[in-house]
């Protein structure tokens, strides 16, 4: 049964949180996807990834091509990934049901503090993934480290 943690960034953007959750999924042995709603932002994402520090380097790939299946990370649009992914990490507002919550053994939305839709979009995730019995917890780096701010069983 799956749980959906949010992060609200306030601090870092993405492009420096999400190589850190991953990094993290991968060495608890996670296949991870990576859902966004912009093609654009993902290929800009794959390319930050690829370019990244040799030592934390994060194999990964775009949905779409010869080895999707292979990926440790897939960069995808949406959830029918076919990397067998056990940890989902939805991006700038990306969709996910109850159900595909609990198909995943840890769901990340990470969203933007500093944008408005964004912040919306987050706040009618936790209302109705947890409306539908999703267990969720809300982490916020305002203070300059990660602390669980909610929590829902």
């Amino acid at each position: 049964m799956g749980a959906v943690y949010f992060y609200h960034l306030t601090r870092k953007p993405l492009e420096a949180t999400l190589p850190l959750l991953l990094s993290k999924a991968l060495g608890a042995g996670w296949r991870c996807l990576v859902v966004g709603r912009d093609p654009q932002r993902l290929e800009a994402l794959d390319r930050q990834l690829w370019q990244g520090d040799e030592a934390a380097f994060l194999a990964h790939g775009l949905a779409g091509g010869a080895h999707d299946g292979d990926q440790p990370i897939l960069l995808a649009q949406d959830h029918s990934g076919a990397n067998d992914a056990a940890c989902a990490m939805c991006i700038d507002g990306a969709s996910i049901t109850p159900e595909q919550v609990q198909a995943y053994a840890r769901t990340c939305i990470l969203f933007d503090g500093n944008d408005e839709a964004q912040v919306q979009v987050a706040r009618i995730q936790w209302k109705s993934l947890t409306d539908a019995g999703c267990a969720a917890q809300y982490w916020s780096e305002e203070s300059g480290n990660w602390q669980m701010k909610a929590k829902k069983d």
